[in-house]
């Protein structure tokens, strides 16, 4: 018996996109089916977002021709995609957390009672909500604030907006970047059941392993260029890794350095605001790599911030070179030469308006003065050296940060704090949202400070992560220290069943 031939959807053809100084897609063509989920991968500024805000009417095209179902269509606005049933499901959540579930779905689409009286029609909007909700086994009542539903329900919540427009197209970018596990897998289970319903799935992230697990095909983007497809027996990391770097990577992780044994670091008796019952006590040595894992929830954001001085620790001691030190503020972390790089980059890392030179000298401004005078070319000097020494792609030091790749985002962070000569380095999820490439570098980076005798604390949720760059692994449960591993004691099993309050 014959194959069957699923139906092509949607074709994009020698997509061309030119942004200043930048060409951003060149003559890209892709191929959508009925009822599939194609993963579209590839390194910050490989183009892929650009060809999928194409797809959405965010940004027009300056070459090629979109074909769906058959016929040629110009997209000229997100109204135009939505009309032709086109959906994006953005990675940072466009909701309204003041409205209910079912306003949030219907926001400036009500359908009203008349066409005269022009009343939302309230009756419909909670029924329509609750059959959308049921498709994808949402058990949550419509008239639910949105401002009570974790990240993941309000992640379902975009998704049953998306499906409000009867989507036949839904684009996904990186829509498991702030989700736990379990929420993960329940997005997971919701895409594979759209999927059986018709709906074809356009799926962007950096996770491979998800790409993986839930890609029916992947198409690799490498420079704005489509560099290969992969169908799903072909799928695995080398050849998705190969395909987006355009080289085999030999090691990811690199551990060339030696622990110098000296306690720099220490905490003693410390106790978080949010967690006051549960004193930690833990010590990090010069040039070690100690990692901080948890589940989400687990308290390690909010031991890093009690650390750097955010919010008042109800007790304990923190001590440097085995003198104890008082951090109330911020201020009073930095100047000991501690350096918290936070979790969100754009929202509490970067003033992503301003140029890439004054986000890496505004911490240290108080080094390039002289009679209280600013000396700028100093400043711009050590921006410049920052940015050649952590390799930052970019076109000029006066570049607008927003305009840059995540990864090379993450390494401005990186490069405002490290212009500060730090003693310990906190890393907050520090390869979150940046592609496999970018990550090696970061890994290297941090190699190379450990190698120069700077204590590292990371925190990270990435399993693979955690095991590949550690010296050592404390692991954190509900708010509390629940072990510690060490190299001979790594292994999935151990992380995750001091993660879940074993033992």
């Amino acid at each position: 018996m014959a194959e069957q031939v699923v139906p092509c959807l949607l074709k994009m053809r020698e997509i061309t996109k030119f942004f200043p100084g930048v060409k951003a897609l060149d003559r890209v063509d892709i191929d959508l089916r009925k009822g599939e989920i194609l993963a579209i991968i590839g390194e910050n500024g490989a183009g892929k977002s650009t060809l999928v805000k194409i797809l959405a009417g965010v940004h027009q095209p300056d070459g090629g021709r979109v074909i769906l179902s058959g016929e040629e269509i110009h997209i000229d606005s997100v109204q135009t995609a939505m009309q032709n049933g086109i959906s994006f499901v953005h990675q940072e959540l466009n909701l309204s957390d003041n409205l209910d579930v079912a306003a949030n779905v219907f926001l400036g689409r009500e359908p009203r009672e008349s066409r005269f009286l022009r009343l939302i029609d309230r009756k419909r909007i909670y029924e329509d909500t609750e059959r959308i909700l049921n498709r994808i086994n949402m058990q949550v009542n419509p008239r639910t604030l949105v401002r009570d539903l974790t990240i993941g329900s309000q992640q379902m919540v975009e998704i049953a907006k998306a499906l409000s427009i009867e989507a036949q197209i839904l684009i996904m970018d990186e829509p498991t970047s702030s989700l736990s596990r379990g929420e993960t897998e329940r997005l997971f289970r919701v895409i594979k059941e759209l999927r059986s319903q018709g709906v074809s799935v356009i799926y962007i992230s950096h996770r491979l392993g998800e790409v993986k697990e839930v890609a029916d095909r992947v198409t690799v983007l490498r420079d704005g260029s489509v560099s290969g497809h992969l169908d799903k027996k072909e799928i695995n990391h080398e050849r998705m890794v190969k395909l987006m770097v355009g080289r085999d990577i030999e090691k990811f992780y690199h551990k060339e350095h030696e622990v110098l044994g000296k306690s720099l670091f220490e905490v003693r008796n410390f106790r978080v605001p949010e967690h006051p019952n549960y004193p930690i006590d833990f010590t990090l040595h010069a040039g070690e790599i100690l990692v901080i894992a948890g589940l989400v929830g687990s308290g390690r954001t909010e031991l890093a911030h009690a650390l750097f001085g955010i919010g008042k620790p109800p007790g304990g001691e923190i001590l440097l070179n085995g003198k104890p030190i008082k951090i109330e503020v911020p201020q009073d972390a930095i100047r000991e030469g501690i350096i918290l790089v936070p979790e969100d980059r754009k929202l509490h890392g970067l003033i992503v308006e301003m140029p890439v030179e004054t986000n890496i000298t505004l911490p240290g401004l108080q080094h390039y003065q002289k009679l209280k005078m600013i000396q700028f070319d100093q400043a711009r000097e050590v921006a410049n050296d920052m940015v050649k020494s952590l390799d930052i792609r970019l076109r000029s030091i006066d570049q607008i940060v927003e305009s840059l790749s995540g990864g090379n985002q993450q390494k401005v962070v990186l490069a405002k704090w490290l212009s500060l000569n730090p003693k310990v380095l906190l890393l907050d999820e520090p390869t979150r949202g940046i592609d496999v490439v970018a990550k090696e570098e970061i890994y290297r980076l941090m190699e190379r400070l450990a190698a120069e005798g700077v204590a590292i604390l990371v925190i990270s949720s990435e399993m693979q992560e955690v095991l590949g760059i550690a010296d050592r692994i404390l692991v954190m449960h509900e708010g509390r220290l629940s072990g510690e591993l060490r190299p001979d004691q790594f292994s999935e099993e151990a992380v995750v069943n001091l993660a879940t309050g074993g033992r």
